[in-house]
């Protein structure tokens, strides 16, 4: 059973044991709360007078030795209307089907967008000042200096900042064109229903039944993915071209060269370093995914692995569901083994109901961790099924977690982590989680299957993610060309699958539909990298903690609650690690590798 409410409730009757749902009542009580209703308020009436006050006098303030407070300020909305935003988000990704959460935030997204239109002009007159105006003014202004960082981090986008009448325009019209498609999607998704043995499953289940241990059960779980999803294709396919059109308009007015240059600089890398991980991955395919999934097909005693078969569970894996109990202490004593704090800030989340974990109609499918705003805490979402995969993702959100609640330290402003550093510290905790497991397991055929998972993982995390890139790349250059049809789309989503899985899978009719429902490419186009950035990272990062005596837990979490004031460059430096040298790419791929040749000599 469930509560609708916000208290934290747990769903008893679970096969997992008691699953938790999260209480959200730390940001707010309910919907109609009146302390909701007095944020509002506050935020509207606050973003008129900042604007009366500050609009037209930035230049004056920085002069004056007032800019810092204006910067606070600032600050101080950006964690109001967080909170608000991160609030409804939550709400609405519980039970995205609902249409009072879905009107609700629908409506906050209109509130907020409309506030800030108020506040829009702040880092655009900013970025309106000589940068030695700016240098005077932090070298005066000791408030002002805190937000250095910040201000470095804006002052990136200076070339890229339009008029600001434009960029109101661009501002309030996101709620009707960008925000509305994805919403869109999310609805759309949530509702879809596949048919297997005469049952309508969500997505979460029927996606998991690709992991069956029963070859029959994934086949079905895959006709019923594809016949679905070519039902839907022409409403996935409107809504690609229009965002993919919507973000070439931008990225012409704003003056952007490459198609993904936007997210580079929203991710603070440099274009060549993610050129030089893209080259190195596709470079690796042959050695690392063809190799893996033709010896897959072989365990499996097939010729050719079908796609329903390519995340199938070896012989060897344990059918047994792993409870939540037993996840929980997983996770906890891997991250324990490596700090106790990162232990204690995890548990906090299974102790507060922070973690939002059952798969039921109507919820947000997959998993994310939502930082929220520095006065509070984060929150997980997850949708657990009891598969190892299930606890990895724990792991992975949890780290997360971590690193939010580090970072929250920085303050509002500061507190977000570029995407390709923001994957370090999930992957990071993934990895403590099996490398902890491993090393508690002896039974040669447990640990080849503990090993075969974590290379497929890996797979997916670094190679699936740049053949995501690559995909992305292809549909985003061809919609300069004029529209695609699903066909164009599912043509080049085939062409980039086939070159990063190789031989050994045979991509069967209705493959071709499967880029559908991955929602990176409809919220956080160009996203994907930053998965193979952070695991690739992290690969390098774990061989300096096994080959460091002493110091690198403290250097790691100083990373972590850097949060976004450092480059990445900063970041590593005192791990001696360099993501501009292309050599640092091919170590992090050598991990993978490793993993496959010692599954390899398991076979001799």
């Amino acid at each position: 059973m469930r509560s609708a409410g916000q208290a934290g409730a747990v769903v008893e009757d679970s096969p997992f044991g008691e699953l938790p749902e999260w209480n959200l009542s730390d940001l707010y009580p309910g919907l109609d709360a009146p302390e909701l209703k007095s944020d509002l308020e506050k935020a509207e009436r606050g973003a008129v007078a900042f604007a009366e006050e500050w609009k037209g006098k930035l230049s004056v303030a920085a002069a004056n030795g007032s800019l810092g407070r204006a910067v606070a300020q600032y600050e101080g909305f950006e964690e109001l209307l967080g909170r608000i935003m991160a609030y409804a988000s939550l709400v609405y990704a519980g039970e995205t089907a609902d249409p009072v959460k879905a009107k609700f935030y629908g409506d906050m997204q209109q509130r907020l967008t409309d506030i800030s239109s108020d506040l829009l002009f702040f880092a655009l007159e900013l970025n309106r000042l000589e940068d030695e105006e700016i240098e005077r003014a932090l070298a005066a202004d000791t408030e002002l200096a805190h937000y250095r960082p910040w201000i470095a981090d804006l002052r990136m986008e200076k070339p890229y900042q339009l008029e600001d009448r434009v960029e109101q325009l661009f501002h309030e019209k996101s709620l009707t064109g960008r925000g509305a498609f994805n919403r869109l999607f999310d609805e759309t998704m949530t509702a879809l229903r596949f048919e297997v043995d005469g049952k309508e499953l969500p997505i979460e289940p029927t996606l998991n039944l690709l992991q069956d241990h029963v070859r029959a059960n994934r086949e079905k779980g895959f006709r019923a993915l594809a016949k679905t999803f070519s039902a839907h294709l022409p409403t996935f396919t409107l809504i690609t071209n229009t965002l993919a059109k919507d973000k070439e308009i931008s990225d012409r007015w704003r003056g952007f060269e490459d198609i993904a240059d936007s997210r580079h600089l929203a991710n603070r890398v440099e274009r060549p370093v993610v050129d030089a991980l893209t080259a190195a991955v596709r470079e690796a395919y042959p050695r690392i995914s063809h190799r893996y999934y033709a010896m897959k097909a072989r365990w499996l005693g097939l010729d050719v692995l079908e796609p329903w078969d390519r995340n199938a569970p070896l012989p060897e894996t344990p059918q047994a569901a792993i409870g939540w109990v037993e996840a929980q202490e997983t996770v906890l004593s891997a991250y324990g083994a490596f700090s106790p704090e990162m232990a204690d800030i995890a548990r906090q989340f299974f102790e507060k109901s922070w973690i939002d974990a059952p798969a039921r109609p109507g919820k947000a499918p997959g998993a994310f961790a939502h930082p929220t705003v520095p006065s509070a805490h984060p929150y997980v979402l997850l949708n657990y099924m009891g598969k190892p995969r299930d606890v990895m993702t724990l792991a992975h959100e949890l780290g997360h977690g971590v690193h939010q609640v580090l970072a929250g330290e920085q303050g509002a402003l500061m507190a977000q982590t570029p995407l390709t550093l923001a994957e370090t510290a999930s992957v990071f905790g993934e990895m403590l989680t099996f490398r902890s497991m491993l090393e508690r397991t002896h039974e040669r055929r447990e640990r080849k299957a503990m090993l075969a998972q974590k290379a497929e993982d890996m797979i997916n995390t670094v190679i699936r993610q740049i053949a995501f890139y690559t995909f992305e790349r292809k549909v985003h250059t061809e919609r300069r060309n004029g529209e695609l049809t699903s066909e164009q789309i599912g043509e080049l989503w085939m062409s980039v699958q086939g070159e990063s899985l190789g031989p050994a899978v045979r991509l069967e009719t209705g493959y071709e539909t499967f880029w559908a429902y991955i929602p990176h490419f409809i919220h956080s186009p160009f996203y994907v990298y930053a998965y193979a950035f952070g695991d690739c990272l992290v690969n390098s990062l774990y061989a300096v903690y096994q080959d460091a005596e002493s110091g690198f837990q403290a250097k790691y979490f100083d990373m972590l609650r850097a949060g976004g004031s450092k480059h990445h460059s900063e970041l590593l430096a005192p791990f001696g690690l360099d993501a501009s040298d292309p050599a640092f790419w091919s170590k992090g791929l050598s991990v993978i590798e490793g993993i496959i040749d010692e599954l390899e000599a398991m076979d001799a």
